[in-house]
């Protein structure tokens, strides 16, 4: 079993730390991870400057760049193999709800799920590192569970895990669940730059708006660890004929105007 595993915390953060710790017992790892922290990046690809690979001290290698171009240069010529699965975490903070669309966790474990290999993405619901230990021994629990299903195979799979900063005896079991909503997010911050120019602070992540049962929210609030599937096909399939319906009377009316 060979794993890849990065983050978007930057290859020093406990998260990453603790997790290589606990997967190694089961497989072979290998680190690929951002230089600094790269919160937020989603998706993002370094298209217009050169990115480079360094060699930490403990083996991590370590990319000036986004989570997505970690996984990317590891899956196209940084490694000589195709690792079986993509892990992503732990992330310091939850990536539930709308946070999945912004997070460079969900990325870098999305950018594996690109290139055809079962991913996961892996948050602890609060900041701070608490309970990280048991956190990092839960997921190997789930990746070892999957390995004896057999469902680490060639057929690819993403899931976003969010688990509660609790100890490991406390967790409640994985209850697999849908995304919540978040209210939208808080006003702008506003401050002075000693130039004396306008700075802008993006303002927090809004509450959560649909906590309901069945949701990730309501699942990590009850103490269960929430594991998402996620796929990345952003269609509208509801209302594609909505649409198409809408384009057929807009050609018509436009026909009409100019008498064509």
């Amino acid at each position: 079993m060979k794993i890849l595993l990065s983050n978007d915390d930057g290859y020093q953060a406990p998260g990453i730390v603790a997790l290589y710790d606990a997967l190694k017992t089961i497989a072979d790892v290998e680190v690929v991870a951002p230089e600094h922290n790269n919160s937020a990046k989603s998706n993002a690809l370094t298209l217009h400057s050169p990115l480079y690979v360094q060699q930490a001290a403990n083996g991590f290698r370590y990319v000036n760049g986004t989570p997505a171009d970690c996984v990317h240069i590891a899956l196209t010529g940084l490694l000589a193999y195709r690792p079986d699965l993509v892990v992503s975490g732990i992330n310091n903070g939850a990536n539930m709800g709308d946070d999945t669309i912004y997070s460079g966790t969900v990325g870098a474990a999305m950018e594996g799920y690109l290139f055809g290999i079962p991913a996961m993405a892996v948050s602890q619901v609060d900041k701070g590192w608490g309970e990280i230990e048991a956190a990092a021994h839960k997921t190997r629990e789930i990746v070892a569970q999957m390995m004896a299903q057999n469902l680490v195979t060639e057929a690819p799979w993403l899931l976003n895990v969010n688990i509660p900063n609790m100890p490991l005896e406390a967790l409640r079991p994985l209850k697999f669940c849908r995304l919540g909503r978040r209210h939208a997010a808080e006003r702008v911050i506003t401050q002075e730059s000693p130039r004396g120019e306008v700075m802008y602070w993006i303002g927090s992540a809004g509450a959560a708006k649909d906590d309901a049962e069945g949701t990730d929210f309501h699942a990590t609030a009850l103490g269960h660890v929430a594991v998402t599937p996620l796929k990345v096909d952003l269609t509208d399939h509801d209302n594609l004929g909505y649409w198409a319906q809408t384009a057929s009377r807009l050609a018509a009316a436009d026909a009409a105007g100019t008498g064509r």
